[in-house]
């Protein structure tokens, strides 16, 4: 059997008979009726250029995406003009290339129409040889309101309602976003505001060429099992002028490995397909995720040849793995198994979910996909999910992944709607799928597809209220688009990873339900996706012991410094218009008091600001406490079945970053900082963790291990008071053996006697921190902790006085605490300087700390005191 390898592609054509010329740059941008008329860069987009030219505000302050609606319901032209060599202009063959159009437009050049354009994540290009001129050509991109365009095609179709119609009025969006292929979040989602864009989102280009020219490049190594052989796939795209014979060379010299085949290039566009073996006798060092190894990948060249002349030279990394998804049988329970074996390890994926990281792609640069990644990687992260209601992300966010080592579950972008099915709509979306698993499909970092976000459960469980004389006609539909198309497509393209119809679904017992199940929320099956906010989420009994959790989360506010520069002093309240306009999910704003209500005092001070502040942290809270108990549930089900529930694989809680400044279910504020839920995730996605919970009066602690060896290791167990500082007694297990990539019981005390062994002890009076240590008295992970009563009822806990000091070294800023009481859920905050603390959050139970600061831009031991500010449970109160 063959298994998914994987690539990276990086394209370089230096192919010396084809000319190139960049349209990118000033454009001229304007509107209908021409009363606006503005410089804007391309790549680009209306909002921001407008933005550029102080022709609007932020649009992203106070309730621009309320005032700026205008702009969405416009039509607007860009307009260039350039001249064009002559070495150019003879040329046999010249593509006007547009890499990416947002979204429906008309292409003229020199005032001819050479094409339209309806799918923000298609590629396109138009022939525009006989069109060229001596002098001056003017190219013209005229673009329809993507509202009323989405409007219209809704109208259109008028046999039958393809719901939603709109979203909930609390998003203050558009309607009928399912009726063009752009963002999906653009016209809003529950955690985003309102910017249908319009712009060239994408690079522009005129390539030129006489024979040939290549047009898309992919490659993916499979491994044979049976015969031990790995060969390379390599895909190329070419438009050729004629046709003619010549000859490709395929070389990977780091592993001995080429070949030159004979190749009839056929006039017109034409994929073609060579297998590069790789010599057996070589070792062929493995691509794995982060945490589990390294990211070495080899050089591949491609050359193409017409009588001894180079007619195309590119390159790409190779990056060379195996992925399976495997559902089969466990023992003797219901359901299936659902898990990832990369290179025949079987690997817990832990991480989140990623959404656009901006309204407006042309925003997001370089260092703003880096620095998310990287905080990702540094929260002991290994896998993303790219949702599939935003856009497929840039080439570079997933170079950045191949070389950081995350795996990432790819959706097609589809969510939470059905979708007309007509031949038009199916015509461009095979188009989108096959441009785009081309794409990517050379990345090792992608180890799965998903036909869509939530839209087996939205049919299956009926959120659109279809009449059930109709459901079979919507289950039709969605079969034809995302198994007769979509899954098609993919299958054919791409035989080196899994394919899911869904997300969540049950796998393979959907596809037996003929792919809508009657529950695709069963934990025996799949993944799941699940949310509760009036549950306890301190109570882990509330959690589904599923096979995966793809989705699961809480929302919070972001801090005052990433809110303040979008507000103004009168939105500074939790009662606020401001307050009330940012939070796009129903009830959203009282459901976080009121699970935070349940363990912690409310923030009541008599000064506006003060409570406003306090209560954003205490959201914080309560977000990072619930996702950590989730979290360490399902890190500890993963080598359990408990009626013929459990051994969880996967957890990657929603979301990862933020689209603005707004509260949301991110652990990333806008901008990059970190919520007190990031700083958590770095500890319980730790390779090693102590994980401690309470059971039939008993308290447990589980040791957790995603490491390749065994460990042999003990459980240190100790009890503090919320009077004073310092362990009251210290409990320590016997040394027991954790394999790798288990989790098992190694602590277990009935709670009374737990108490009483430690004197003074009450559930009201201590608390409980644990770690694991190694036969050597060596901490393995981190330090845990266990509440054993709500804070707001814990006797003795009384504000501390904390002082801090910061100083500066040769690795950069030190902060060191000194507190006199017990501080739970510490949090240092220095104001608007970007960069983020080694550990924040945390719960101090001795009486001096140091961590560290990161600064991402210079700063000093001056301002970091004058802007450090330091709160603790107690100070809200």
């Amino acid at each position: 059997m063959f298994c998914c390898v994987l690539f990276c592609v990086v394209l370089g054509v230096f192919s010396e008979p084809s000319v190139e010329l960049g349209l990118n740059g000033k454009w001229r941008l304007s509107n209908s009726n021409g009363s606006v008329s503005v410089p804007a860069p391309v790549p680009g987009c209306v909002h921001t250029a407008l933005m550029q030219q102080q022709y609007i505000q932020d649009p992203y302050f106070r309730f621009n995406d309320l005032s700026y609606r205008w702009i969405a319901h416009d039509n607007w032209t860009y307009m260039t003009s350039f001249n064009v060599s002559a070495q150019l202009r003879v040329k046999q063959k010249v593509l006007l290339v547009f890499d990416g159009v947002d979204t429906v437009a008309t292409i003229l050049f020199n005032g001819f129409m050479v094409g339209r354009t309806d799918n923000m994540f298609r590629r396109y290009d138009f022939s525009v040889s006989h069109l060229l001129r001596d002098g001056e050509n003017v190219l013209k991109v005229v673009l329809v309101s993507p509202v009323l365009y989405a409007f219209k095609q809704s109208k259109a179709h008028s046999s039958y309602s393809v719901p939603p119609e709109c979203p909930p009025d609390v998003q203050k969006g558009e309607c009928h976003v399912n009726f063009i292929r752009k963002e999906q979040s653009s016209f809003s989602w529950d955690w985003g505001p309102s910017f249908p864009t319009l712009g060239l989102w994408k690079g522009i280009r005129l390539e030129a060429f006489d024979i040939l020219q290549l047009i898309q490049f992919s490659s993916f190594p499979l491994y044979n099992h049976s015969s031990g052989q790995w060969r390379l796939q390599v895909e190329l795209i070419i438009d050729a002028d004629q046709t003619t014979s010549g000859q490709v060379e395929l070389s990977l010299p780091e592993l001995g490995s080429q070949e030159t085949f004979q190749t009839r290039f056929t006039k017109g566009r034409t994929k073609y397909n060579f297998t590069l073996l790789i010599n057996k006798s070589r070792e062929v060092k493995l691509w794995w995720p982060n945490g589990h190894g390294s990211q070495p990948f080899y050089r591949l060249t491609i050359r193409g040849f017409q009588d001894q002349v180079l007619l195309l030279h590119t390159g790409s990394k190779v990056f060379f793995r195996t992925v399976e998804l495997i559902q089969e049988q466990i023992g003797s329970s219901l359901g299936l198994s659902f898990y990832f074996r990369i290179n025949g390890k079987p690997v817990f994926l832990k991480g989140s979910n990623w959404i656009p990281a901006d309204a407006f792609q042309d925003r997001v640069d370089p260092s703003v996909l880096r620095n998310l990644l990287q905080s990702a990687v540094d929260a002991n992260m290994n896998a993303l999910r790219v949702w599939g209601g935003g856009v497929y992300e840039q080439d570079l966010f997933y170079d950045i992944c191949d070389e950081m080592g995350l795996m990432v579950w790819q959706d097609f972008m589809f969510a939470c709607a059905m979708y007309p099915t007509e031949d038009d709509f199916i015509l461009t979306v095979r188009e989108e799928v096959s441009q785009q698993v081309r794409r990517l499909k050379s990345h090792p970092s992608i180890i799965v597809w998903s036909g869509n976000n939530e839209n087996e459960a939205a049919l299956a469980t009926n959120w659109f209220d279809i009449p059930a004389s109709k459901r079979l006609s919507y289950v039709k539909d969605y079969v034809k688009l995302y198994v007769n198309n979509v899954r098609e497509i993919v299958l054919e393209e791409d035989p080196s990873r899994p394919f899911l119809v869904s997300s969540p679904t049950n796998g393979a017992e959907s596809e037996q339900e003929g792919w809508v199940a009657a529950n695709p929320y069963d934990p025996l099956y799949g993944d799941v996706h699940f949310y509760s906010y009036t549950s306890d989420c301190w109570d882990w009994k509330t959690f589904p012991r599923t096979r995966f959790a793809s989705e699961y989360g809480f929302q919070s506010w972001p801090s005052f410094s990433t809110l303040e520069p979008v507000s103004v002093e009168e939105d500074w309240s939790y009662d606020s218009k401001f307050s009330s306009h940012r939070q796009h999910h129903e009830s959203g704003n009282q459901q976080m008091l009121q699970q935070a209500a349940l363990h912690f005092q409310l923030p009541n001070s008599s000064h506006p600001l003060k409570r406003f502040t306090d209560t954003l942290y205490i959201t914080q809270v309560m977000q990072a406490q619930c996702v950590k108990t989730q979290t360490e549930f399902y890190r500890r089900s993963q080598s359990e079945i408990i009626e013929g529930k459990g051994h969880t694989m996967g957890a990657l809680y929603w979301q990862l970053n933020d689209i603005w400044q707004a509260p949301s279910w991110s652990s990333i504020e806008f901008g990059g900082k970190w919520k007190m839920l990031h700083y958590f995730a770095q500890n319980f996605f730790s390779s090693v963790l102590p994980v401690g919970f309470e059971d039939e009066d008993s308290l447990f602690v589980y040791a957790i291990s995603d490491l390749s060896q065994d460990l042999q290791i003990r459980a240190v167990v100790k009890l503090y008071s919320w009077f004073g500082l310092g362990s009251l007694c210290t409990l320590t297990s016997d040394l027991t053996l954790i394999p790798g990539g288990v989790a098992a019981p190694i602590f277990k005390r009935p709670m009374s006697e737990l108490l009483a062994g430690c004197g003074v002890c009450t559930r009201l009076t201590c608390l409980v921190s644990f770690h694991l240590e190694d036969d050597h008295g060596v901490q393995q992970g981190p330090t845990n902790e266990h509440f054993l009563c709500s804070p707001k009822d814990a006797q003795g806990l009384r504000r501390p006085n904390i002082t801090a000091k910061v100083q500066e070294d040769e690795s950069g800023f030190a902060v060191t605490l000194l507190s006199d009481a017990v501080a739970p859920f510490v949090w240092l905050d220095v104001g608007r300087v970007p960069g983020r603390f080694s550990s924040n959050g945390f719960l101090m139970v001795s009486g001096n700390r140091t961590v560290r600061f990161d600064a991402w831009r210079p700063s000093s031991v001056t301002e970091l005191s004058r802007s450090l500010t330091i709160t603790t449970l107690t100070d809200v109160y």
